[in-house]
């Protein structure tokens, strides 16, 4: 079967990435063991599968499939316990068409049958943010005004609590799981990106991010979390929630050693920042192989 490459290859990340993947504890066995074939492995979702924030380019190209080198779905086939036959996942994509970016409904139908079918034993997927409506709330909050983050997010938990968005994922993981009957389906939540201890976040003397307004942006990344696992609990598959949130504890945006992307640009009328903002940089994005690692121990799965 030909292998899928939807990117750009950069030769010299070959070498970072082995070395990132020997930081997340992942060695050659010795030689008198016979270590257990790769399993194939393939990707897909949103901007966090498709590794934002990764290799340093905050503004991504035009393109209808933007994916960005070394991200975790980079360091898990790295490791040489997978390999990976296709990542479809693109930044900005919602389940649907919405926006520019090629959706997961789509992306899913240029997987079938060529490189997601019986033969697939590791499938992993983000995906839910942008379709809950985290982009408006992020605008809404990067803001002083409390009141407009409180109304952006109270009208993104009240659309989570409608059950649309819990029904459109386990259908996902189903239509997934047909055509992938093998596979076992990882699905990877989303970290806390404030932490309100640290208290407000201020860019040459103006107040940015106040902490009411962090506090409630986690608790609609918390509604999030819990409409994924709930809806890879109703679509009976073999689907696996991974959740983050403690492995990300102390590495938001504003604490000391962040484990995600925020760069603030002077706050001016219409200043664009940076599209990896809130997303994984290259510690975040280690974080999230090794969460995928040591959830699903690859050497455990029967290959196929």
């Amino acid at each position: 079967m030909a292998k899928q490459n939807t990117r750009r290859r950069i030769p010299a990340l070959v070498g970072g990435l082995a070395i990132a993947a020997l930081t997340l504890g992942f060695t050659a066995a010795p030689a008198t063991a016979a270590p257990p074939p790769p399993l194939d492995y393939v990707a897909l979702g949103d901007s966090y599968t498709a590794g934002t924030g990764a290799d340093g380019l905050y503004w991504p190209d035009d393109e209808t499939c933007w994916q960005s080198e070394g991200g975790y779905v980079d360091l898990v086939a790295a490791t040489g316990r997978v390999d990976l036959v296709a990542n479809a996942a693109c930044h900005g994509a919602f389940l649907v068409p919405l926006g520019r970016a090629t959706p997961i409904n789509a992306q899913l139908a240029g997987l079938i049958p060529g490189s997601l079918n019986a033969t697939t034993d590791l499938v992993s997927i983000t995906a839910g943010a942008l379709d809950a409506g985290s982009g408006l709330a992020l605008q809404a909050c990067s803001t002083p005004d409390a009141q407009l983050c409180s109304l952006t997010v109270a009208g993104t938990i009240s659309n989570l609590q409608s059950g649309s968005l819990q029904g459109a994922l386990a259908l996902t993981y189903q239509t997934i799981q047909a055509a992938a009957p093998n596979a076992t389906i990882t699905v990877l939540g989303y970290p806390r990106l404030f932490d309100p201890a640290q208290g407000d976040i201020v860019v040459n003397g103006i107040t940015v991010v106040p902490v009411v307004n962090q506090i409630l942006v986690n608790q609609a990344i918390d509604a999030l979390n819990a409409t994924i696992a709930k809806a890879v609990r109703a679509s009976s598959t073999n689907a696996v929630f991974i959740d983050v949130t403690k492995r990300f504890r102390g590495h938001a945006v504003n604490s000391d050693n962040p484990w995600l992307v925020l760069r603030l640009a002077p706050v001016l009328p219409n200043t664009r920042l940076p599209d990896a903002n809130f997303h994984p940089n290259d510690a975040g994005h280690q974080a999230y192989a090794s969460a995928l690692l040591s959830t699903v121990k690859p050497a455990k799965l029967v290959k196929q």
